[in-house]
């Protein structure tokens, strides 16, 4: 799709910088919503439980079709449709929330906005792995990361703004929130070219066996530590616990993001140099680190300071991840791959906001942060473990860890076909 003569936009081609200014204005959307949602259900009635579950429940069960519309995608060969419909949900369905009265609501408008973000988001990462060229993907990655958290600094300031106005008038957040989703659905319309592939070129099948041992192994170590990656509205409430003025929450929501924009491009660049595993490494043993300070401390300073380093590990992991994605399958599948990992982490998120939602009101609030903790340093010992095999496959001259099990595959016929 990109090439060398092609005019670039900051350093960036074409479709990764208006990829990214959608992600912008669309998580601008989001987290208007979110900085002010875990307070708004609590003056609704809701429990702690109540609404980890809620954000849980409605990543979780839309993230279904974050594997169906990436293996789509792949099948026909095309991105565009799947991101313009997708955004348009969050632009129809975010500014709903002023109109409910009873949490229930909350969770039937907030699971329909997820729908959409199910149906694009595998389509938007294949879309920006197929953009990325001459070893630069984890770049790229890192930019669409940074663009979304600065949507993700704008849209708590926003939040802060109306609220400074208008005290705990949680409703006209969200009504202005719909502007800037409307914004992002246009700047895909117009400026996001659609991929170019030839009809031969499509996958003929997609199959379990179309992806590598390594790539299976990866997720199983992605599946650890999500399970301890609970819904940051538990963050946003200790951070309430501990004294923080909730008119100041937003703010302190906005310190995290503007660190996470700060270091997603370099974290992306160092781990185009370095390698991506290992910088997954390294931002796992952050959250751990990050995750028991929560636990341990009811200091507002420490709090503040926890945020800004959490905004680091999200630099270190969450567009690299992707970008590792990217790279463990085939350039024809990798929108079934990223819808996989997507869909992955998404439905783990459902369990780990239960466990960490009755942990906080069954145990006490420090309890689902040293968990999370834990989980953490799991998956950074087992992800030291993947770089390990990686290296004696290399030493077996052909790799014959991975091998065999191809082999196994191929003696038993192999896998059937994904049924979507």
């Amino acid at each position: 799709m990109a090439n060398s003569t092609e005019k670039k936009i900051l350093g960036f081609n074409r479709n990764i910088f208006f990829i990214g200014l959608t992600s912008f204005l669309t998580d601008t959307t989001t987290k208007m919503i979110y900085a002010v949602m875990p307070f708004f259900l609590l003056s609704l009635g809701a429990s702690k439980t109540e609404i980890s579950l809620i954000e849980g429940l409605a990543d979780s069960t839309a993230s279904l079709l974050k594997a169906l519309s990436g293996w789509w995608c792949d099948k026909i060969g095309k991105n565009k449709p799947f991101m313009i419909v997708g955004y348009l949900f969050t632009a129809f369905f975010s500014p709903l929330f002023a109109a409910v009265s009873a949490p229930w609501q909350v969770i039937v408008i907030r699971f329909t906005e997820r729908v959409g973000k199910g149906i694009r988001t595998a389509p938007r990462d294949s879309l920006v792995a197929a953009s990325s060229r001459d070893g630069n993907i984890g770049k790229n990655f890192g930019f669409h990361k940074a663009m979304d958290n600065c949507g993700a600094i704008a849209g708590p300031l926003i939040a802060f703004a109306i609220l400074a106005l208008f005290p705990e008038d949680y409703r006209k957040v969200f009504l202005f929130s719909a502007v800037p989703a409307l914004l992002g659905v246009l700047a895909i319309i117009f400026f996001v070219r659609e991929r170019k592939i030839a009809i031969c070129e499509l996958p003929r099948k997609i199959s379990w066996k179309s992806f590598s041992l390594r790539y299976y192994v990866f997720l199983a170590i992605v599946f650890v530590f999500t399970l301890g990656n609970s819904t940051d509205a538990l963050l946003l409430l200790k951070a309430g616990d501990t004294g923080i003025n909730i008119l100041y929450i937003p703010l302190v929501y906005l310190l995290f993001n503007s660190v996470s924009v700060l270091f997603a491009v370099p974290a992306g660049i160092l781990s185009d140099k370095i390698g991506l595993e290992k910088v997954i490494i390294c931002g796992y043993l952050l959250y751990s680190g990050i995750y028991f300070g929560f636990g341990r401390t009811n200091e507002k300073a420490v709090i503040i300071l926890l945020f800004a380093l959490y905004g680091l590990y999200s630099a270190a992991t969450d567009g690299v991840q992707k970008a590792l994605v990217a790279d463990l399958v085939d350039q024809d599948k990798k929108g079934t791959g990223l819808g996989l990992y997507n869909s992955l982490t998404g439905i783990t998120l459902l369990p780990a906001s239960v466990i960490a939602g009755l942990l906080y009101d069954k145990v006490d609030n420090r309890a689902p942060f040293y968990f999370g903790s834990a989980m953490a340093l799991t998956a950074a010992v087992l992800m030291l473990v993947f770089i390990l095999l990686r290296k004696r496959q290399g030493r077996n001259q052909g790799g014959e860890f991975y091998a065999n099990h191809s082999q196994q595959q191929q003696r038993s016929g192999g896998d059937p076909e994904i049924g979507f």
